[in-house]
């Protein structure tokens, strides 16, 4: 059995991008589904200083490890000022001083929610840009707009979305 990961770019308890990311994961049929927190990982603001002084927390290395087992991801970025989250972005820089590429080539599906009408489209900019670099094969991606309006009770209401998300999820499916 497949083993993805899903990642909610987000520190948040009620995160709508770990919402989102979750909710797609299981539209993925045949998978098993291990749901990341970025709460569960304690990891200091990246320096080099201490990186030299430290190297690299058993949390950290927890992570990579689950990276690296990982046959998928499903990451929702959410969107601070107009980039990644502070949280997200020390994740990924921590990541990458293991390993560039960080995504190892695994099949993403790339995704971003947001209060907002534009769903989180400049993050989504900025990865769908970064993330190759990075070793990320980016089978799709989707901006999630107006998340309260759009998801309701657990499910996608907005029947366009839905659609979307179902196509991007079959397409993420045959990847694997």
């Amino acid at each position: 059995m497949k083993n993805i990961i899903t990642i909610g770019g987000s520190t948040s308890k009620n995160s709508i991008n770990k919402q989102l990311a979750e909710y797609t994961a299981s539209l993925v049929e045949g998978i098993e589904t291990n749901n990341l927190d970025l709460n569960d990982y304690d990891l200091p603001l990246y320096s080099v200083d201490i990186e030299n002084e430290f190297g690299f927390s058993n949390d950290l290395k927890s992570l990579n490890r689950l990276v690296e087992e990982a046959d998928g991801i499903i990451i929702s970025l959410s969107e601070h000022n107009g980039a990644y989250s502070a949280a997200f972005k020390n994740a990924f820089d921590w990541l990458s001083r293991i390993e560039a590429k960080v995504w190892r080539n695994k099949p993403m599906l790339l995704l971003s929610a947001s209060p907002g009408p534009r769903g989180g489209q400049s993050v989504m900019d900025i990865a769908l840009n970064r993330f190759p670099y990075n070793g990320g094969n980016i089978i799709g991606s989707m901006t999630f707009p107006s998340f309260e309006e759009n998801f309701k009770d657990g499910v996608v209401a907005n029947k366009e979305l839905k659609e979307k998300l179902m196509a991007l999820s079959d397409e993420f499916s045959k990847s694997l």
